[in-house]
Parts: structure tokens; sequence; C-alpha cells
């Protein structure tokens, strides 16, 4: 594998492509041995990278695939180390002479945008001759769009699932699709004096889970209502984000929710990453024996589940090599690349995950399948059909940036702990989310 240390390039707006000689074309293209190098940067080595530019450059021979990795397979990104990385990044893709592709999960990629330094692919995509536009996952990549553009694509993606104990909720009456945190703190307490008098002892909705990581996941879930990621504005003075703060406090302090550690069987509901088709049963059954997936509370945004890219990458607008580098891209979206191992979540295939789907239905119906406990499981055959819907048609997705959520995880402590006030805390946030934002 061919290993730099140079870093990331932006992209000028499609129509400005457009007039150029090829879509993105600013600069000199390089070649070795006859071959035109495209190169791609990331941010850490792995074997999916190594084998994706094995067998790309098998499929594409005139096609030199050089990949810049900022760190090596097995090494880990610390605090320094990541910062360090941010600004080279940042100093190349401005100064327009980065790689061709950046694989763009850690960078402020709605900023790059609108600075139009990453190339809209939309024509790309919808002249590909190779992609079939039915068997793509176009949910997830419609989700994904920017400005109405396609600027990022991603090799897989993970969902994030809400799951509840489906015994303890057969005497509840959920609407799970549009019920708020304040509903839902309501319904468990419930559900909890309900469990006490039948003699199982205190259950907590979820266990083992801070206040502060609870209002990250729960900003996360909401994004769009507390950052205007396009205005570069942010909202978490507003009275919705400081409710939002003692709503959380509120179940602590009722024990609706708890960070300790609860005993087995003594937790009503997860909030779960699943990252393969078999993972609809691995997750939900390994909590509870009757599980159902739902919605969850939510409060002026989606609730259903969300989507979370594993890898997305972006062409840098002014690449030389734009439609070579295009070709790499869907290549990511082949099903040669889309069924390797080494390639992480569920497939924007959606053929490739029907197959898995459809081997673990099988599986479970003739009783071979066993959970990774060892147990075996019995799955109502109706919820395969519920999972591949689930699949298709999963659309909640926000762009975040990282270093806001860090934000909110610095200061919230001091709200949890008592020692300032929900309205001190959120004018913190706010202060600081606005300082950065307007950097």
């Amino acid at each position: 594998m061919k290993m730099k240390k140079s870093w990331l390039g932006m992209s000028l707006a499609f129509t400005t492509l457009m007039t150029a000689c090829s879509p993105g074309s600013s600069g000199e293209a390089s070649s070795t041995g006859g071959k035109t190098v495209v190169t791609l940067s990331v941010e850490l080595d792995t074997e999916f990278y190594r084998a994706v530019e094995q067998k790309f450059e098998k499929v594409y021979p005139e096609i030199d695939l050089q990949i810049q990795a900022y760190k090596g397979i097995g090494e880990t990104m610390e605090g320094p180390d990541y910062e360090k990385y941010l600004k080279s990044t940042a100093t190349a893709l401005l100064s327009g002479k980065g790689a061709d592709i950046y694989e763009t999960g850690s960078l402020p990629v709605s900023e790059y945008v609108n600075k139009q330094l990453f190339l809209n692919m939309e024509d790309y995509l919808k002249q590909s001759q190779t992609l079939k536009q039915d068997n793509l996952a176009m949910n997830v990549l419609n989700a994904l769009k920017l400005n109405g553009g396609t600027y990022i694509i991603p090799s897989g993606y993970n969902l994030r699932a809400f799951i509840g104990d489906g015994e303890a909720l057969k005497h509840t009456n959920v609407d799970d699709k549009s019920w708020t945190w304040q509903e839902f703190n309501a319904i468990v307490k419930s559900m909890i004096e309900a469990e006490e008098k039948a003699g199982s002892g205190h259950r907590y909705a979820i266990s083992e889970n801070p206040p502060e990581v609870l209002l990250q996941e729960m900003v996360v879930d909401g994004y769009n209502q507390f950052v205007d990621s396009a205005a570069r504005t942010a909202k978490f003075d507003s009275p919705a984000f400081i409710f939002m703060m003692r709503q959380i406090k509120e179940m602590y302090d009722d024990k609706v929710m708890t960070s300790k550690p609860a005993e087995a069987g003594n937790q009503l509901f997860y909030s779960a990453v699943l990252q393969t088709p078999a993972d609809f049963v691995n997750v939900p059954y390994t909590y509870f024996a009757n599980p159902k997936l739902l919605h969850k509370p939510h409060s002026g945004s989606s609730g259903a589940m969300r989507i979370i890219p594993t890898s997305t990458f972006a062409i840098q607008a002014k690449s030389p090599v734009a439609d070579h580098a295009w070709k790499f891209i869907e290549f990511l979206l082949s099903e040669e690349a889309q069924s390797l191992q080494s390639r992480e979540g569920f497939s924007l295939l959606q053929s490739v995950n029907d197959k898995q789907l459809s081997e673990l239905q099988q599986q479970v119906k003739s009783g071979t399948y066993k959970l990774p406990s060892g147990m075996p499981v019995s799955v109502p055959e109706g919820q395969f059909k519920e999972f591949q819907e689930l699949m298709n048609t999963a659309d909640n997705f926000a762009m975040l940036d990282f270093k806001i959520l860090s934000i909110l995880g610095e200061e919230m402590g001091a709200f949890f702990s008592g020692q300032k006030t929900a309205e001190e805390v959120a004018k913190l946030i706010q202060n600081k989310a606005t300082t950065y934002l307007n950097e």
C-alpha cells in the first residue's frame, strides 16, 4: 500500500465545476508508470482500505490509488492528534492542493460544503452506468444530502435502535411514534409501579448511563433543533433545550433513570446500535425474550431509527482527476466492495442486506441459529418483514459536529451536580458553541 501524510482538498460549486474541462478539474493530474494517480485521505488505516485498494486497482489497472493515512492500522487518535489532524486537513483543503478523495467521518462536512470545497456527486450518481438505482439504499443516500446535493457517500451504515421489554409493555398503552420524553417519563413510572406491585423489584428505564451521556444522545437525535449547520448558529439557550435539561434531571431524581448498574433483568429499555442485519436478532433478543423495537421518545424531531454512517467519502472540488475519483466512489457501491468481510455496517445495496436477512430467517426458522451467547432464539416470522422495512425506510440523520457534542459533555456536569442552574449552563454552552461556529 502507498502511504503518504499529505492532507485534504476541498470543493468548488458543481455549477462552476461543469464549466471546466472535467468535473472538479483544477490543477494538474499526476501519474506513475503511465497510470493516473488518485489520492485517498483517511484518518486511520484499516484492513478494509487495504482490501478495497487491491480490488479497485484490479478492476481499474489504469488508476494508481494512493492511500494517505494519518495513523496506521491498530493505532489510535488521541486528543492532540485529533486536533492536529483537523488542522492539517483544513489547511490542505483550503489550499486546494490536498487529496482527491477524503474520508469525512471526523470532518466538519457542513462547513466544507458551505465553502464549496467538496464536489456535488448528484449527477455522477444519476448518470452512472453500473449502479442500479433500484438496488441502492436511496433512503440512506437521500438522508445524507446537504443543501440538496450529494456531497458524501458512505461505504456502510449502522442504525441506532430503541428496544423495549415487550412483556412489560403488554400492559401499557404506548404510541411510540409520537411519545415525548415527558410522556415516556410518566409511562415508565407507571410501569415501574406495576412491576414493584408484582414483586419484580425496582426496574429502571435505562441504567448505567450518566445524564450527560443521555443529553448528548438526545441532542444528536434532534440535532437540527439546536444547530443550524448551514447558518452556523446554535440554539442552546432556547426554552426547548433548557426544558430538556430539566426533564433529564427529573428522570434521574425520580429514579426512572440511573447512572449505576442495575441487576440483570432490571432494565426496561435499551438504546443500542445495530451494525448488521443479524443484529436485528442478536441485539434485541440478548436483552429480552420478547423485545419490541420502538421509536425513541422525541420532541420536535423524528424518533425513528437514526442512521450512523460507518465511513463517508467526498471528492475534493478542485481535484484534477474527479472523474477517476468518482470511479472509486462508484466501486465502493459495487457488490464486490459491499460484500467485503472487512466492510463495516449495513450495506448500501438492498440485495446484500436482503440476502443476509433471508439467510438469518431460514436459520432461525430451522432452529439452527444461536445468539452470540450460544443460546437458541425464537423469532416470530412476521418480524423479519418488519426488519426489512426498517432497513429500507430509515431516514433519520443529521450532520453532526463533534466539537459541539464535546462542549456539551464538558459543561453539562455542572447542572446535573447542582453547581449551576439550567439557564447558566445553557448560556455557557450557547456562548462556547457560537464562538466555535463563528471561527
